[in-house]
């Protein structure tokens, strides 16, 4: 295959060994880094929210005790759901912005100048 048949559509380059990049030390660092985010928030958003369906479904006391008005526990817990998926959404922007984009800006860098020799 020719050098002008291994370009990249829109001209970015050469093509990339993809292999090499994925076994590279800065993409497994890349990788574990998300991981040590991504897996522990994500069992504690399903802990939490199997948490919330279980008391629904076994405690219609607890759930349907009114805190003021008509709005009871089980409003406030259900709202609270939405409000923790603004949360962790949150969270994951800022660590993604101080700890995965400055490793994958490196790492993009690096196969972008690869590219262009």
């Amino acid at each position: 295959m020719s050098s002008a048949e291994r370009e990249v559509v829109g001209g970015v380059g050469p093509e990339t060994d993809w292999e090499r990049v994925q076994n590279s030390p800065e993409f497994a660092r890349l990788r574990r880094r998300l991981r040590v985010f991504v897996f522990p928030m994500t069992a504690l958003f399903l802990a939490w929210y199997l948490l919330y369906v279980l008391l629904a479904d076994y405690a219609h006391g607890f759930m349907s005790t009114k805190l003021f008005g008509n709005i009871t526990v089980g409003l406030v817990l259900g709202l609270l759901q939405f409000v923790s998926t603004f949360v962790i959404t949150g969270l994951y922007v800022r660590y993604a912005n101080r700890k995965l984009d400055p490793v994958a800006d490196e790492l993009r860098a690096e196969i972008e100048g690869e590219q262009r020799r």
